[in-house]
Parts: C-alpha cells; structure tokens; sequence
C-alpha cells in the first residue's frame, strides 16, 4: 500500500514538473514576443497598443495550444493555468491532491520563465512599453470593472472547454478552443483590463517588477471565474445528458434512469481519458 501510494506522489511531482516547464516556456514566450512588438527599437514593432495586443494574443493562443499537445502538455494535461486546474478538479475531471503541486508548479514557472526571458533579452526587457511584460490595466477602468471581466472571461472559457470535451466528436478541437480563446480575450480585453485570464500569466511578471498592486484581481478573478465556469458546466451538462435520456427512453419506451448518474455522462469519460493526465485513485474532488 505504501508503494502504492508513493508511486502515485512520485507520478504527480512529474505532471507538476511538465507544468513548471510548459509554464515557464509560455512565459518566456510571452516576454520575447513583447519584447520584439513592443520595443520601439525592433523591426517588429507596433506602435497602436490595440493593434500589437491583437498581434501578441494571435501568437500567444498559437503558442498555447502547441504546449497543450505537445508531449509534456499529453503527460500533464497541459493546465499552465491555476485557474484551468481548479476548474477541471471542481468538474470532478482532476484529483483534488494534484492541485496544490500544480498550482504551485505553475507559478514558479512564471517566475522561472520571465527571468529567463531577462537574461536572453537584457534590458530591453526592463523597457517601460514592455516592462518584463506586465499586464496592466487602462487607466479608465477601475478595479471593480476589471475584476468583473478577467473572472467573467475565465467563466466563458471554461464554459466553453466544458462544452466541448464532453463531446466526443468535437473534443479533440479543446487545444485549439482554449487558444483561440485565449487569443480573443488578449486582443480584446488586453487594451481594457489587461486581458489575462491567468493567475500564471501575472505573477512572474508582477513580481520581478515589483507592481503589485493589482496583483491580487489577476490572482483571484480567474479563480472565482473559473468556479463559475464549473458551477454552469455542470448545469449545463446536467440538463443535456436528462434530455439525451428523455429522447432515449421516448423513442425506446424504457424507464428513466436513476438520477444519481454521473454529470459528465460517457462520452466525457472518453474525452477525458484522452486529454487529461492518466492517474491512480480516485478523482472525486471529496476523496483525498
């Protein structure tokens, strides 16, 4: 049993290391790539901030569903977001004992992956239009406004991942939704409330230049969003699978089934075996 046991916290601290890895990558991209579009002494640069956000949202996403199918990306699930790994466990889809290490994976990652992207780039870097890129807000918009849209993005995403894995037919496209989402939400709400959807995303770059006054929204928005992502999924799933059996018992003439039936019904059982990280125990959230 012993064995056992330590064999599976040994699987989980390599899903948490893939994390701290596809994270840290991620970040030093999103560091290089503000640093080439933002810097007024690069080629590359784009001066309309509108314009240069939708530029840097188009190869984030691009980037981000590349991480998700790459190997480490099969062998961890591919999370890179704190938010996405408190979501898939509050969807019972993602072992309750795996979070804490992913989410703490995931956060040394920022760290790891905006330094990284200081030593490569040098003070280009510490630029005030790319500022190891920190997401900041528009001036404009208060704090209430900002929680309110990265908590509600992150519920939309979620929503939408949710939507999607649960059909088999169409789950194989849940990389490329998460970054086509990603991407929207960059290049839409970048200029406004920052557009990051990512506690992962803020905090590396927050604490090396030390603005951290907002840090708090990006942390615990996303999170509260992605609850309400869960919380609707499951609302949502729960009135498709009682119609799917309704239309089932009508044109077969049986008795409904019982109603103590798992929310993701079937085909998320396949979808989920394909796009999360293989496991020992239980992934019920109330069992540790």
């Amino acid at each position: 049993m012993r064995i056992g046991l330590s064999s599976a916290r040994r699987a989980c601290l390599a899903r948490a290391a893939d994390e701290f890895v596809l994270t840290a990558v991620l970040l030093f991209v999103a560091v290089t790539v503000v640093r080439w579009v933002r810097d007024p002494a690069s080629v590359l640069y784009v001066d309309d901030i509108g314009a240069a956000l939708a530029v840097i949202g188009a190869i984030s996403g691009a980037v981000l569903s590349a991480l998700i199918i790459s190997p480490p990306g099969r062998r961890s699930g591919g999370h890179m977001n704190p938010s996405v790994t408190v979501a898939l466990w509050l969807m019972d889809a993602f072992p309750g004992r795996s979070v804490l290490p992913y989410v703490l994976a995931q956060l040394a990652g920022s760290a790891a992956g905006t330094g990284l992207g200081r030593l490569v780039w040098g003070p280009a870097v510490s630029l005030p239009t790319v500022d190891y890129a920190v997401i900041v807000p528009a001036s404009t918009w208060q704090q209430v406004s900002v929680f309110a849209a990265e908590a509600g993005s992150m519920a939309i995403i979620m929503v939408a991942v949710g939507f999607t894995m649960v059909r088999a037919r169409v789950a194989r496209l849940v990389p490329y939704v998460i970054g086509l989402a990603v991407a929207l939400v960059i290049a839409l709400l970048g200029p406004r409330s920052g557009g990051s959807a990512n506690p992962a995303r803020q905090f590396g770059p927050a604490a090396l230049t030390g603005q951290t006054a907002d840090l708090w929204i990006y942390l615990i928005a996303p999170v509260l969003g992605a609850a309400l992502g869960a919380a609707m999924h499951h609302l949502l799933d729960r009135r498709r699978t009682s119609a799917h059996h309704a239309a089932h018992d009508l044109a077969h003439d049986v008795s409904p089934p019982d109603s103590g039936q798992a929310l993701l019904g079937g085909d998320a059982a396949v979808v989920l075996r394909t796009l999360l990280p293989p496991r020992s125990g239980t992934s019920d959230r109330t069992k540790e």
